[in-house]
């Protein structure tokens, strides 16, 4: 059976670990957000690509959720000096993983062939697509103005109430090789538990990625990030409420419903299963929340269990 997965944050990576306990890494597709991308001290940062290799590769640091597990910021400290901002916390081994990745685009190399080196360094054998090889980059609007994502996102901790969201690039933007192959071929195409605006949206606002999941023969099953109206994690509930779109798994299904046929839902949002339904998909009520291997394996199961 062949999984694609659309993917970002820190629920996209928590959804993969559930995942890959169920099937063979080799038959996973996972295609990333990149909206996120942003350049600190000269390096190339793609947190979302990041995120997922270094949670498969058994690396990341489980207490923070980002970052590399026995992380040291000597490199970080250092730059203080000479006055830097270092509001984005880049750790020693963490920024080799960059340094890696930004000598590579220097020298002609794609974000696909970056991602690829790197994924196989840490010993993944899944394939991990960014969705497209050119910029897009994800700016919020807000009272203060227009912010770059990270700077929303990490050093303003997503304090500012959110007026509107643009991808810069996107309209010029064309899938990365492998990407609407991997949606067109698949068996299931899993939308993981991601926040719907700044994660999942980049990546079906590409040309052509919204199109091949509407054509896809696969069955398109998504899980609900909204629990009970809030997110475990992030600010995907306060997003979807100040642009006008309903804060819970019905909005979900809503915002996805034209190429969305199941929903897996919170158990505590069984209320919300008609309202999922009348969006035109599908929906399943099963334990959503994912607070350990057990829990992430068995929501994999049920997302594999939608095909049925």
């Amino acid at each position: 059976m062949k999984i694609t997965t659309l993917a970002g944050g820190v629920g996209a990576a928590r959804f993969l670990e559930g995942l890959v306990q169920a099937v063979r890494q080799e038959d996973i597709t996972v295609i990333s957000n990149i909206g996120d991308d942003e350049e600190f001290f000269g390096l190339h940062v793609s947190p979302d690509i990041d995120i997922v290799i270094y949670t498969l590769a058994g690396a990341v640091d489980a207490a923070q959720g980002w970052g590399l597990t026995g992380e040291t910021y000597h490199a970080l400290d250092a730059l203080k000096r000479f006055g830097y901002e270092t509001w984005f916390n880049l750790g020693d081994m963490d920024m080799a993983t960059h340094a890696h990745r930004t000598q590579m685009l220097r020298a002609g190399a794609t974000i696909s062939d970056a991602t690829r080196s790197i994924a196989e360094a840490f010993g993944l054998r899944l394939t991990l697509l960014p969705v497209s090889d050119d910029r897009i980059r994800t700016i919020v609007r807000t009272p203060d103005g227009e912010l770059p994502f990270q700077e929303y996102f990490v050093k303003r901790r997503t304090a500012d109430d959110v007026l509107s969201v643009r991808f810069d690039g996107i309209e010029a933007a064309k899938p990365a090789p492998g990407v609407l192959e991997a949606i067109a071929s698949a068996d299931i195409v899993a939308v993981a538990p991601s926040n719907p605006i700044v994660s999942i949206g980049p990546v079906i606002g590409v040309a052509g990625v919204r199109e091949a999941l509407r054509s896809t023969p696969a069955t398109v099953v998504g899980v609900s990030p909204i629990i009970g109206g809030k997110t475990v994690k992030g600010p995907a509930d306060r997003m979807m409420a100040s642009l006008g779109m309903t804060p819970s798994a019905a909005g979900v299904a809503e915002a996805y419903a034209d190429f969305l046929d199941v929903l897996v839902i919170d158990d505590e949002d069984r209320a919300l299963a008609g309202a999922v339904e009348a969006a035109g998909v599908r929906c399943i009520v099963a334990p959503t929340l994912m607070t350990g291997p057990a829990e992430k394996l068995a929501l994999a199961e049920t997302v594999l269990g939608a095909v049925q």
